[in-house]
């Protein structure tokens, strides 16, 4: 047995109030993936057919802005995001050392998720704090100049 998927009607009026601001919505594609993020934590691809029937866009047009993001969830992640900086300058200032703590540590690899749902990892391609790499991002904070020592009490401080 399926069960259909339906926005909230929390979901669908924040998304028809945006639609007073734009005559093109493809506009509004970003800002509609965010309401459903917002609300679930991520956007799973039924989302993407009803975000699509609401904007009167196709399905594949919502889903190459929702894959081309990374800030777009595809997926359910955990309570804490964490972005590791693999630019140059981080690769230059030792990075895979901080990536090998943080997998070892939380024994799963890019993109997943840890088994409690506490951790997401995830690369990015900057954070914009090259002069004080290597670099993580735990949610909002931000953490410069890390150590493996350093970024496993960090973890410990995230519940």
């Amino acid at each position: 047995m399926s069960t259909t998927f339906i926005l909230s009607s929390f979901e669908i009026d924040e998304i028809e109030k945006q639609k007073k601001y734009y005559e093109n919505y493809r506009a509004i594609i970003i800002e509609a993936l965010k309401i459903v993020q917002k609300k679930r934590g991520w956007v799973p691809d039924s989302a993407i057919v009803e975000i699509a029937k609401i904007l009167n866009i196709s399905s594949s047009d919502i889903e190459s802005v929702a894959t081309f993001y990374s800030q777009i969830y595809r997926q359910p992640v955990g309570r804490n995001i964490i972005r590791y900086c693999d630019s140059v300058v981080c690769y230059l200032m030792g990075y895979q050392k901080i990536k090998k703590v943080l997998e070892n540590h939380l024994s799963i690899k890019k993109g997943d998720t840890t088994l409690d749902k506490r951790f997401t990892l995830l690369p990015v391609c900057c954070l914009g704090n090259c002069d004080k790499s290597p670099t993580i991002m735990i949610n909002e904070d931000l953490y410069s100049k890390l150590t493996p020592e350093s970024t496993i009490n960090l973890l410990e401080s995230y519940k």
